[in-house]
């Protein structure tokens, strides 16, 4: 029995084998509409408990 996930783009059922070439997308175009996404910052990472930059010591 093999995994089905859905495209993280456009939902469509697609089988987790390795002869899935785009997994988990189901095509290249999704593929490369995600990479785009991430390219243009539409998607981000949260980030949290940074340093305070006052504290920081100047680049010299």
């Amino acid at each position: 029995m093999n995994l089905v996930v859905k495209c993280p783009t456009c939902k469509t059922a697609v089988e987790w084998t390795k002869d899935s070439q785009f997994r988990p997308f189901c095509s290249e175009r999704c593929r490369l509409i995600d990479l785009g996404a991430w390219g243009s910052e539409q998607y981000s990472v949260p980030v949290s408990g940074l340093p305070d930059q006052s504290d920081a010591e100047p680049l010299n």
